[in-house]
């Protein structure tokens, strides 16, 4: 195990050197990828749809199914501030209009 690591250390010291918020996200990667997932199901499921409106209706019912309530949206908009200054202080040269932020 810590071979593993040694082989791969070059590669993991230049994600030590962002922000926390900037890592959070990196890592929130998992979660994005569990959302698609369960579209490609609800979509493979379903098998075909008349409309692309049919199609989009079926993804937001997947996507509002995950939080009914809706309580959670308002905790992750709040929670995306930090990192939205974060991208605009480390990225501000590539990140668009980052003097909004």
């Amino acid at each position: 195990m810590i071979r593993l690591w040694r082989n791969a250390w070059e590669e993991f010291i230049p994600f030590l050197d962002y922000d926390v918020e900037i890592r959070k996200v990196i890592c929130s990667t998992n979660a994005i990828e569990s959302l698609n997932a369960r579209h490609r199901r609800a979509v493979r499921a379903r098998g075909h749809f008349p409309t692309e409106q049919a199609a989009m209706k079926c993804l937001y019912l997947v996507t509002h199914d995950l939080d009914p309530t809706g309580t959670g949206r308002a905790r992750r908009t709040m929670r995306w501030k930090p990192v939205l200054n974060a991208f605009a202080i480390t990225f501000g040269n590539r990140w668009p209009a980052a003097e909004t932020y």
